[in-house]
């Protein structure tokens, strides 16, 4: 590990073209108090008047910096870790729990948590939420099990660890997961007021709107560019019995319709498939959002997760401008950070 996180921090900006911001200093700083505390020598430890909290937890608006932050600081440790998109993590200790509940095994958590120490000292969430009812009820045990067996967990999050889940399905349920977390974390919120998605001086070349004939036809052009000396084919993804076809599959680049993505009972599970057959993906006739489409505008967040997370091109259509686009009220939080991200993937190169 580096002496100085700060140092390296802004070495690492300088190489990034990236101003280093006072207030991502200070998370860094922040960072190497929870690295003492928790990866120091026992010896250090047992000495150290300062409790051992395992989760740290960096928290604030969208498109300030806490991914590349905790990037940053994961790619600097070594350690045993993981990296995991929360939905992937929930989806793994369902498929397990239902595995094991088929040989009538007892203590299921118990045994994924230990699973997982085999694997992973450190766990790295990027944009935790919690929107599954299934899920915030069963979190609190297992993060309390976790916690346990002296895993460390780094998250980044929207929302304040009070705030989580908040007007949930029985959300009483999910004090206890709150509960363990504040006591168990370093939370720390990052502010900056621009959202430096936004602020580079890239053109959205793959942002196409409005939905008329001349916008299609330079989607077309687009696309009939990309897809050069390809050939195309049709494939099928079966997800539990679900089959998701797509039409125009071209080498891994995929033109597909809104509608065909998030009209239709498609979840985490089945957006983490579709995504591996793919390394480009053209999406086309995004709407507007109300609360009349709301599930649809849920799916299509979820989505935006996976195609950000797996790091996959994209290219879109839509009705308006980024900067126009409506929500339903229940979903405008965590859809800003669905529009930031559309900033990104629509500006960034692709060969």
């Amino acid at each position: 590990m580096p002496k100085s996180f700060e140092k390296e921090f802004i070495s690492f900006c300088e190489n990034q073209d990236l101003e280093a911001n006072i207030n991502q200093i200070n998370v860094i700083k922040k960072l190497e108090e929870y690295y003492k505390i928790n990866f120091k020598s026992f010896l250090s430890k047992f000495f150290s008047k300062k409790p051992s909290q395992k989760g740290f937890y960096l928290y604030g608006d969208v498109g300030v910096g806490k991914t590349m932050i905790l990037n940053f600081f994961f790619d600097l440790l070594d350690k045993k870790k993981l990296r995991k998109h929360f939905n992937e993590f929930m989806l793994n200790f369902h498929d397990f729990a239902h595995e094991r509940k088929k040989n009538s095994e007892e203590n299921i958590i118990n045994s994924f948590v230990k699973d997982l120490k085999s694997k992973a000292s450190l766990v790295y969430f990027d944009e935790f939420q919690v929107t599954n009812i299934v899920d915030a009820m069963i979190l609190g045990k297992l993060f309390d099990q976790i916690f346990k067996e002296k895993i460390k967990i780094i998250v980044t999050s929207n929302t304040k660890i009070s705030e989580l889940y908040k007007d949930g399905l029985q959300r009483n349920q999910f004090m206890p997961f709150i509960k363990i977390m504040q006591e168990q974390s370093i939370e720390f919120e990052l502010k900056i007021e621009d959202d430096y998605r936004k602020s580079n001086d890239k053109q959205q070349q793959r942002y196409f709107y409005p939905l008329n004939q001349e916008t299609n036809f330079k989607i077309n052009k687009f696309f009939r560019t990309i897809t050069k000396n390809k050939k195309k084919s049709k494939i099928s993804i079966n997800v539990k019995g679900r089959d998701f076809k797509m039409e125009n599959f071209y080498e891994g680049i995929v033109r597909i319709k809104f509608e065909e993505l998030c009209d239709r009972n498609l979840g985490a599970e089945d957006y983490l498939e579709i995504i591996k057959n793919c390394k480009f993906l053209v999406i086309e006739q995004i709407p507007q959002f109300n609360d009349v489409n709301s599930n649809q505008q849920q799916r299509f967040i979820t989505l935006l997760d996976v195609i950000y997370d797996k790091n996959i091109s994209l290219a879109v259509t839509a009705d308006l401008n980024l900067d126009k686009f409506t929500s339903s009220r229940l979903l405008e939080k965590p859809f800003k950070r669905t529009i930031s991200r559309l900033y990104e993937l629509t500006s960034k190169e692709y060969n």
